[in-house]
């Protein structure tokens, strides 16, 4: 329970391909911050910072931000709220910016010795012309998450990166297809707290696996040797520390021939009632309300 009532501005919706998923997760947070006692005020940002400020008056005492993707998750609206000196929750503008790109996140992760696939940078239309690995590999979006315009190309190039449609930016990531186990740690302040293994049902952790009950099971813990587990945890906090995240975080790896490899660090990770964090901590005796808690307490901004 609540040490003593907040009043919490909780930011959720957005206008990212993620707002769905932050609408669910928002949804979570709200009834259960209001369970605790604070007082919240739900948000539904739009792209529009007037009519945020709007919102934001009275000066709430704390922001849950429970933002997903462009915009709430990449340091904009960290450094917004940076400037209205409101205390926020989860990591700051760096840290937030950095983990959304993929490519600036693995060349931090490379110089603190984590691995990573074997990966390159292309521009999409460039990739009709030259493939910078062998099938099978990985095409990625290089900002975006909850594996929105993830491919994983075994054949032929699927034609919608190629579309007028495509909404993901001209940016790739292409990374070498690694048939692996998939273990996520989840952090929560300076501690590790467990490491998930992720079974999908589809042919990887996809959006519909990720948020769709049935199409994933979850090991908790995974299924690891002592040894190997206490290794993936301390490559889990290590990435956490190497860029700067605050709060929570979840890293993702792809546990292939005896290497635990980084995919990413999500400083944003999901509140659904399907996600892994709350299932982790739950694992280690954390309630949800507990993790929600510790969010609250160490909100901060940076001058």
């Amino acid at each position: 329970m609540a040490k003593s009532q907040q009043n919490v501005a909780l930011l959720m919706g957005g206008w990212s391909a993620e707002r769905e998923v932050s609408l669910s997760s928002g949804g979570e947070i709200a009834k259960a911050l209001e369970k605790m006692g604070h007082a919240v005020r739900v948000i539904d940002v739009t792209d529009d910072s007037e009519a945020l400020l709007q919102h934001l008056t009275p000066r709430p005492d704390v922001i849950f931000n429970a933002l997903h993707g462009t915009g709430g998750e990449d340091g904009v609206i960290q450094g917004f709220l940076d400037v209205l000196k409101i205390p926020y929750t989860h990591s700051g503008v760096a840290a937030s910016a950095i983990a959304m790109d993929k490519v600036l996140s693995r060349k931090i992760f490379e110089h603190h010795g984590i691995p990573t696939p074997p990966w390159a940078l292309v521009k999409r239309m460039s990739l009709k012309d030259h493939l910078p690995f062998e099938k099978p590999f990985v095409i990625k979006p290089l900002k975006n998450g909850s594996s929105r315009g993830v491919y994983i190309v075994k054949d032929t190039l699927p034609e919608e990166i190629f579309s007028d449609a495509w909404a993901f930016g001209d940016d790739l990531l292409i990374e070498k297809y690694l048939p692996g186990r998939e273990i996520q740690v989840g952090v929560l302040g300076e501690k590790a707290l467990g490491a998930i293994e992720i079974c999908p049902k589809t042919e990887f952790y996809d959006y519909q696996a990720k948020y769709t009950e049935g199409f994933a099971e979850h090991i908790m813990p995974a299924g690891l040797s002592k040894d190997d587990y206490d290794h993936v945890l301390e490559l889990g906090l290590r990435a956490h520390n190497a860029l700067g995240c605050r709060g929570v975080s979840r890293v993702d790896f792809i546990f292939y021939e005896g290497t635990f490899y980084l995919l990413e660090v999500n400083t944003h990770p999901g509140m659904t009632p399907l996600s892994l964090v709350p299932e982790i901590a739950a694992y280690k005796g954390l309630s949800f309300e507990d993790v929600l808690q510790h969010l609250l307490n160490h909100a901060t901004y940076r001058t």
